[in-house]
């Protein structure tokens, strides 16, 4: 069972926490040696456990766009090799008609550059998108931390 108490003010914070002791330890019958068999929760204790999951999960997300980021590079560079691959007539015709190695390499380059510079932005927008939403729907951190 859960008795929520809220204090008028911030200041005044310390003497209701030291009230609702007082009343708990009346109805409950301890007495001044007795040590107290409930337990208060102080905002500050929630809001440390908040901020202790909230850096635990910044440090994983940063792990997990790490191998992402890599991920998507092995992506890109197998694209672009097998692009190299099917297009090895294009590039024999571009070469026949003057092209140098540099304006070959060059074109992929820009290709990839390009495809990772969409893919990018293609992922910005999601990840606004979702923060958004849980902006929007999501009226109160603790929400996540209270489910279930």
């Amino acid at each position: 069972m859960n008795i929520n108490i809220q204090a008028l003010a911030a200041d005044l914070m310390q003497p209701a926490e030291e009230e609702a002791r007082m009343l708990m330890r009346a109805r409950r019958h301890l007495g001044p040696k007795q040590s107290d068999n409930f337990g208060l929760i102080e905002p500050s204790a929630i809001m440390e456990l908040y901020n202790t999951l909230t850096g635990s999960l910044a440090s994983g997300s940063i792990f997990v766009v790490f191998i992402f980021l890599v991920i998507g590079g092995i992506v890109i560079m197998n694209i672009m090799l097998a692009s190299v691959t099917e297009r090895t007539r294009e590039i024999g015709v571009r070469k026949s008609l003057g092209a140098t190695r540099r304006d070959v390499l060059m074109q992929f380059l820009v290709e990839s550059a390009v495809m990772s510079t969409i893919g990018g932005v293609i992922g910005v927008i999601v990840a606004a998108v979702i923060a958004f939403a849980m902006e929007r729907f999501t009226r109160s951190p603790w929400i996540c931390l209270f489910a279930g």
